[in-house]
């Protein structure tokens, strides 16, 4: 009796030692994935730093250039001066400052070993897909109605859909979003090919926009 007890509750740690994993959590993500949420998630939080402080700034001085100000087109102070700027009745950057932290947290514990399961993954993914939905529309209003850019916010622009697609990506070839076997084929083998069309389709955009002012 007392050896069969010893072996019951061997089980659990040689299931460890083994490498096996409960059946809700995915298979772990690579490092190269932990690195780009790492990295991504701290170009946000700094690109929602730096136009923090510039707004506080704003705020004091009407009559403050950030330094990104730097033409007609590629003017901050005119992006921080527009309603859009504050989307939610709050600068859009404090929102950053929360959302890109809690990223680049998520990235630590993957560089330090921490498993996620397919709930919190799902989460994420909704995460990012919520806040490039949201840089799609400021995006459209930097262009199309306030007829400037910041350079922070297309730093903050690029972070996110390079981490939506990145995420996207690992959650379909796992299974844990439900997909066709083809379009988790798609993301195995051609995972960089969205956000490389997503940047390029920007950049086009940004490129027709004021064509003649950047080829003047």
């Amino acid at each position: 009796m007392g050896g069969m007890a010893t072996n019951t509750l061997s089980v659990p740690r040689q299931q460890r030692r083994s490498g096996t994993r409960p059946e809700d959590e995915p298979a772990p993500p690579s490092k190269a994935l932990a690195w780009l949420l790492a990295i991504t998630g701290a170009a946000g939080l700094l690109a929602s730093w730096v136009i923090t402080l510039d707004k506080f700034l704003l705020l004091e001085d009407p009559d403050f250039k950030p330094a990104c100000s730097l033409n007609p087109v590629v003017s901050c102070g005119s992006v921080m001066k527009s309603e859009q700027a504050a989307a939610f009745g709050f600068p859009n950057p404090m929102l950053g400052l929360a959302a890109y932290a809690v990223v680049v947290c998520v990235a630590a514990g993957l560089l330090a070993g921490a498993r996620y399961r397919g709930w919190f993954w799902l989460g994420l993914n909704a995460g990012t897909l919520f806040g490039t939905g949201f840089c799609a529309w400021l995006m459209v209003q930097s262009l199309y109605e306030i007829n400037a850019l910041c350079l922070w916010c297309c730093l903050a622009w690029a972070a996110t859909l390079l981490m939506f697609w990145a995420v996207t990506a690992y959650t379909v070839r796992t299974g844990i979003l439900p997909a066709p076997g083809p379009l988790r084929t798609f993301f195995a083998d051609f995972g960089w090919a969205p956000p490389a069309l997503h940047l390029g389709v920007i950049g086009m955009l940004v490129l027709t926009r004021w064509w003649d002012f950047w080829t003047g």
